[in-house]
């Protein structure tokens, strides 16, 4: 067994080091390069980026602009920092939010996280409790 090992061993690395009989290496001019030679895997690897990254933020910045361009007056709004309330006063690049009686705040319409409206179904208003 230990001789068919070392047989086994010394093809394995003749030829993985371009080795042939006469002890030259073998080069092939045409050849290509390995992995990194093709334009291709660098093809495949933008296109796995951009499909894997790039596109679902891009999506999701775009969904969050649509929502911010909806926001309007009587709308329950949830902040990035987590306050609930609503909206009373909508301005360009802010809103004034009442979160309690006498307490209004004004907050930039980018800090708004998720409005809920009233006609919305419950299932959306909140979710569902874990049994």
């Amino acid at each position: 067994m230990p001789a068919s090992f070392a047989s086994f061993f010394a093809q394995a690395t003749n030829l993985t080091s371009g080795a042939t009989t006469n002890g030259a290496p073998q080069y092939d001019p045409n050849a290509g390069g390995g992995l990194f030679g093709s334009p291709w895997i660098f093809l495949i690897l933008f296109a796995l980026v951009y499909f894997a990254f790039i596109r679902p933020q891009s999506q999701a910045k775009k969904k969050q602009e649509e929502l911010l361009k909806a926001v309007k007056t009587g709308d329950r709004v949830i902040t990035t920092s987590g306050i609930h309330g609503v909206v009373t006063n909508v301005k360009d690049s802010t809103v004034m939010v009442k979160v309690a009686d006498n307490v209004k705040l004004e907050i930039e319409k980018t800090h708004i996280d998720k409005i809920v409206r009233a006609d919305a179904p419950e299932a959306e208003k909140a979710p569902a409790a874990k049994a």
